[in-house]
């Protein structure tokens, strides 16, 4: 097993395929060939559904149904938590903990349960650590220029 695997919100991977994110696109496109190479990437089903809708309906340049469903494919070559009901309860107990959202805490029992370092997440409290897990935001240096 690789050392500290870095776990992916789903805001990095949709980042990585939205042509129209700037900066961002370039740094998550870099994050996940980083992880491809070093074999240390780690998602959860959760993080792979709302990838799949995000990229079909939610972006800008939406992707065809094909093509998502053939990243999909390709991201089931990294380890991937399954969300199952001991998942959920601890979820709840992390929002109950830490007050965040319950989708939020199920991506975060996701990396705890995958034996993450880091979950790298722009939408997460950058430094916190809970049971072990860092989080990191990997946009915390990029600028967001104004539309």
């Amino acid at each position: 097993m690789p050392e500290n695997k870095i776990f992916l919100d789903t805001n990095i991977i949709i980042y990585a395929f939205d042509v129209s994110a700037g900066e961002k696109h370039g740094e998550a496109r870099k994050i996940m060939a980083d992880l491809w190479g070093a074999g240390r990437g780690l998602l959860s089903t959760q993080v792979l559904q709302e990838f799949f809708v995000s990229v079909t309906q939610k972006i800008p340049r939406p992707l065809s149904l094909k093509a998502a469903k053939e990243i999909v494919s390709d991201l089931l070559k990294w380890e991937v938590v399954i969300n199952d009901g001991q998942s959920i309860l601890e979820a709840a107990d992390i929002q109950s903990n830490h007050n965040f959202s319950f989708w939020d805490s199920l991506i975060i029992q996701a990396a705890i349960r995958g034996d993450a370092s880091f979950l790298l997440s722009e939408d997460l409290s950058d430094g916190q650590t809970i049971r072990g897990v860092t989080i990191r935001n990997p946009f915390a240096g990029i600028s967001v220029s104004p539309e």
